[in-house]
């Protein structure tokens, strides 16, 4: 059992997850499907297809969206990186059911990641699934790199973190040192485990998440391939403006190169 179930505290759940039941009507190219993940909990994904033969990113967004903010975001992911693109939730967000927790992002992500699977089968379409975690969906998608990494072909981190116990440290929230050193130990050595391909994207000047985090992740990975793009000038919310081109050229050439 995951040790992040110790940061559901009233308090640090109040100052890490912002929930927000906002949801747009689908694009013509997308879907929305509801996942069960647990006993009448169903987490929502919306489904940004666009070819067939395309390879599918499963996103796990960041803490202050919402699926349906990649409406207009997604036709880049079709243009410039020759994907789909799959948002999942939280708990909370969007039209998926339940408290947002720490706990739940570690459970949620293995149903979400079958969920998706069994549907891009039924529909034809390639099964080569990358899973991308941007910021708080850095927890989801090293936890599915680490524990269930035959099932996806590789890994991208976007402005995230080895461990959500920075969040914390860096409000000084009172919590006991010898519960936050076990959280810290078990996602270095869940880093450590992750051998697949692997993608990190940081702004250099981050003023969230430091991009010494990016640091630590790509040193810390066992990854054999593992690439690290850090985007001059660019803060937690600016990564893929700053730099559109770059941003999507990396995730293009990245993804290509697992054929």
């Amino acid at each position: 059992m995951s040790h992040y179930h110790l940061l559901d505290q009233p308090i640090i759940l109040r100052y890490a997850f912002s929930p927000s039941s906002e949801m747009s009507d689908c694009p013509e190219y997308a879907f929305d499907l509801s996942i069960l993940v647990e006993e009448n909990v169903y987490v929502s994904c919306r489904f940004f297809m666009a070819d067939l033969n395309y390879p599918s990113i499963l996103y796990f967004h960041g803490n202050g969206e919402v699926a349906s903010d990649y409406d207009e975001i997604a036709p880049f992911y079709f243009n410039l990186a020759n994907a789909n693109l799959i948002v999942a939730e939280f708990r909370g967000y969007g039209a998926s059911s339940g408290i947002p927790t720490f706990a739940g992002l570690i459970s949620d992500a293995l149903p979400i990641l079958k969920g998706v699977s069994e549907q891009l089968s039924n529909f034809k379409f390639r099964k080569d699934i990358w899973v991308m975690g941007r910021s708080m969906g850095s927890v989801p998608a090293l936890e599915l790199a680490s524990n269930h990494p035959e099932k996806i072909k590789g890994l991208i981190i976007e402005s995230g973190f080895p461990c959500a116990s920075r969040i914390v440290r860096r409000l000084q929230i009172p919590m006991a040192e010898a519960d936050l050193k076990l959280i810290e130990d078990e996602c270095l050595e869940k880093i450590r485990r992750i051998t697949l391909p692997a993608l990190i994207i940081h702004g250099e000047q981050d003023s969230l998440v430091s991009v010494q985090e990016a640091y630590t992740l790509e040193k810390e990975l066992g990854s054999a391939d593992k690439r690290l793009l850090i985007i001059p000038g660019a803060d937690h919310n600016t990564v893929m403006a700053e730099d559109i081109d770059g941003y999507f050229q990396a995730i293009r050439e990245f993804i290509s190169s697992g054929k």
